[in-house]
């Protein structure tokens, strides 16, 4: 991402129409700033929302499925960092503020030198260390485009993908700041980077008893 940004910047240098472009870029930056701050005005604990590219977009209600699997995870990270007393993890409802864009995503995953300065009263947050989507036919496209190059070019350490239809994990990691797919799967286990020692079978992902079951055993 590092070099083919400075390949685009050295060709917009070469450009005749440089300072038009810029102040053009300008103009619309400024007004997706305004933008920016009537989402912020507008939107409420009771919506699930989020801000991309300078639009507001608000998201339906999830199917069974996705709320179970998001669950699930959730109950497995969530258990064994408080145990280990390793960091915070978010669901759904925590919006992370990066350079240009506001998401709230599924489940976020912070590490504890990020997540002791945290206030109770806090509501915008800083780029986590893990993010978890789950698919839906309506966040698909942002999920495998945008916010992967977002999470990406943030630096963001740790990224899943996860599809309850096929019931398959795509687990992606930092390294040379891009993302390298290092497992995507079906079955088996997934170890994850940034939460030290954490083993997950990927069934336990997907089957509420097993899921259960594996809790137990933390």
């Amino acid at each position: 991402m590092y070099v083919e940004t400075n390949l685009q910047i050295q060709e917009l240098l070469e450009s005749p129409n440089v300072r038009l472009i810029i102040n053009e870029v300008n103009e619309k930056l400024q007004l997706e700033n305004r933008n920016r701050e009537a989402f912020y005005n507008a939107i409420d604990e009771n919506m699930k929302a989020e801000f991309i590219n300078g639009s507001m977009i608000v998201h339906s209600p999830v199917m069974l499925r996705h709320n179970l699997v998001t669950g699930n995870i959730y109950k497995i990270i969530d258990f064994y960092t408080i145990k280990h007393n390793l960091g915070l993890t978010g669901i759904e409802k925590l919006m992370i503020s990066l350079t240009r864009n506001d998401y709230e995503p599924d489940i976020c995953f912070f590490k504890k030198e990020k997540s002791d300065l945290f206030k109770p009263d806090q509501k915008l947050f800083p780029a986590p260390d893990l993010v978890v989507e789950v698919l839906s036919k309506s966040t698909e496209t942002n999920d495998r485009n945008v916010k992967f190059h977002d999470y990406e070019a943030h630096e963001i350490e740790e990224y899943w993908i996860v599809d309850t239809d096929k019931e398959t994990i795509e687990q992606y990691h930092l390294e040379n700041k891009k993302y390298k797919e290092i497992k995507r799967t079906d079955n088996g286990t997934l170890k994850l980077f940034v939460v030290n020692d954490l083993k997950i079978p990927v069934r336990a992902i997907f089957d509420s008893g097993l899921n259960f079951e594996f809790l137990q055993k933390i």
